[in-house]
């Protein structure tokens, strides 16, 4: 039997991480082949090529494939976010298409969840509901944010069965959530919502009703960053941008905390301090390699002295490589230490 769409009135997002996978498949299996909304899903798989829709298509009667730029949002369908692009949605009239952009990365990931949420918000308004399933720290949890601003459903998978909690806990605590469910509870929870939005008015809210900082966070992620706009929604922080090294600005009233530069890279306020302890891992790593290297290139020019009989000079060469490999190894013991958080 052919499938036949239209336009989707009603939409569900869904951000994943680690352990999305498995997770994603038990909730889109839930999903009736006349399901009334178009289902978006990113999860975070960056450059690396992706097979997530075909195994989405295994458990799931609905269509299943990556998005591509400029295609329709239709109900019945599951679209899920290419390798290295944000995706997000802009309304022409009653019709909402897909963005794919290759924008700066937000909280360290692209494609990242609070792009897709934070235009789903605005497209969709109350019609939008947004799903967070489990994944490491808290991409996802601004995003779920916007849509409750502008009047749509929170859904997060219960963090005591996520593999990683650390995504669906955040949004907990940083959001009004509707629902706190198990895996298998989330497709039904989506049916009845939908149902309720496809009895109602069949409306979706204006653009004007969405909040300013909705609207310009959406224009930074497709069009990249406005320093004017900036200003409107954000003070300078003592923080550097640890991407481009520009200055990072702090989002005013933002739960979580989060940080923007003006080259268009966002943080959380976590996701900000998972990458400055890799940045300082790496970078202990590269001094402690610098002096190994020292080391040796300092024993090589002792023994070259020897070999010239400049017995003082081959002393003060062995002096200095032997301290170069005790540097060396105090940082090694060092990074052994480094915590993990």
């Amino acid at each position: 039997m052919k499938h036949t769409s239209h336009p989707a009135v009603d939409i569900v997002v869904i951000g994943a991480s680690t352990g999305g996978v498995e997770a994603l498949r038990v909730v889109v299996a839930g999903l009736p082949l006349r399901f009334s909304a178009a289902v978006i899903v990113v999860m975070h798989i960056g450059t690396h090529e992706s097979i997530l829709p075909s195994l989405l298509a295994r458990t799931c009667v609905l269509p299943v494939r990556h998005a591509q730029h400029g295609e329709l949002v239709e109900a019945g369908r599951v679209l899920v976010a290419p390798p290295d692009f944000h995706l997000t949605l802009l309304r022409q009239g009653a019709e909402c298409r897909v963005v794919l952009a290759r924008t700066a990365k937000e909280n360290y990931t692209r494609p990242a969840i609070d792009p897709l949420f934070r235009s789903a918000a605005a497209t969709y308004g109350r019609r939008a509901i947004g799903v967070i399933l489990t994944g490491s720290l808290d991409d996802g949890s601004a995003g779920l944010a916007a849509i409750k601003a502008c009047g749509g459903s929170a859904i997060v998978q219960n963090p005591d069965e996520a593999l990683a909690p650390d995504m669906p806990a955040s949004a907990i605590e940083n959001v009004a959530v509707d629902r706190i469910l198990k895996l298998e509870e989330i497709p039904q929870a989506l049916i009845q919502l939908v149902e309720v939005n496809v009895k109602g008015d069949g409306t979706i809210p204006q653009f004007d009703d969405v909040p300013h900082w909705v609207k310009l966070e959406n224009k930074f992620a497709v069009e990249g960053v406005e320093i004017d706009g900036l200003k409107l929604l954000a003070k300078p922080s003592t923080f550097t941008c640890p991407e481009c090294n520009g200055t990072l600005w702090e989002l005013n009233d933002q739960r979580p905390r989060r940080f923007r530069c003006h080259t268009g890279h966002a943080y959380t306020q976590r996701s900000l301090m998972e990458f400055q302890n890799e940045m300082v891992e790496n970078a202990v790593w590269f001094a402690m390699r610098s002096l190994q290297e020292k080391h040796m290139l300092l024993s090589s020019m002792a023994k070259d002295a020897l070999l010239k009989n400049l017995d003082a000079v081959a002393a003060k060469y062995d002096t200095a490589a032997i301290k170069a490999q005790q540097n060396a190894e105090t940082l090694r013991t060092l990074i052994a230490q480094l915590p993990d958080e």
